[in-house]
């Protein structure tokens, strides 16, 4: 009886070991693992609670224009502007291949952009100068929007068209995934889930993409592979939130 009932508590004993290993290995297995890994390499631009990591286009610091309202950074147009003057954000740090991902909600017919590639030059006034535009718009009651699928949201601008539109009603969120990668000479645009929109990098097809739009002349036009994240003020009231950039 006794060794009956010896064998009954090792038994039992192996039993319990061997579940505490296979719990082990599923939370260490090579996909958990991964998931950790990538987690930790996204760098937070925009945490919701300041505008550290930003300064407007060759400005010191960020205006009052643009305010901090619900985790999410909302630019304002002034009322009265002055000709020429502009608020357009840039990130401080400069990225090369990396992915970003942010939320931006647009106003009823507004219109904005995001630019990577962005320099600051004493030649150049505008960040559109130099970096390509990831267009932000209502589609349905902005003139862009009727300008051609290129001027449509999620679109590189006045280049490649998105395959769709996926945007989401006017004072709902968008989650946009801009993708740029000069090794693989790829970028691409996912919106809402969707991939919609692909394009090549610093080769011979980009140069031809260009010379077919406005920016054909354009001296600094997609000229940099390295530069800052740019947030435009297209004179209308827009939001941003949950801002994040992983380095590939």
């Amino acid at each position: 009886m006794k060794k009956l009932l010896l064998a009954a508590v090792l038994s039992a004993f192996l039993l319990n070991c061997k579940q505490k290993v296979e719990e082990t290995n599923k939370d260490t297995s090579p996909e958990t693992a991964m998931d950790t890994s990538e987690q930790k390499e996204w760098i937070v631009l925009f945490d919701g609670t300041s505008f550290d990591g930003w300064k407007e286009y060759a400005k010191e610091g960020v205006s009052e224009n643009w305010k901090l309202e619900d985790g999410a950074m909302v630019f304002y147009p002034p009322k009265e502007r002055v000709q020429g003057e502009s608020y357009n954000l840039i990130s401080t740090e400069q990225f090369t291949d990396f992915e970003l991902s942010l939320e931006w909600k647009i106003a009823e017919a507004g219109n904005s952009g995001i630019f990577w590639g962005v320099v600051e030059n004493d030649s150049l006034g505008q960040p559109y100068e130099s970096g390509p535009e990831i267009q932000v718009l209502d589609n349905d009651k902005h003139p862009d929007g009727k300008n051609g699928t290129s001027h449509q949201a999620g679109a590189l601008y006045d280049m490649v068209s998105p395959s769709k539109d996926v945007t989401k009603p006017v004072g709902e969120w968008n989650t946009c995934i801009l993708q740029i990668n000069h090794e693989t000479h790829q970028g691409s645009v996912v919106l809402n889930g969707e991939e919609i929109v692909a394009f090549p990098l610093k080769n011979g097809d980009w140069d031809a993409m260009v010379a077919k739009s406005k920016f054909a002349d354009w001296k600094h036009f997609g000229k940099y592979a390295t530069g800052s994240i740019g947030l435009q003020d297209h004179g209308d009231k827009v939001a941003y939130r949950n801002i994040k950039i992983r380095k590939l």
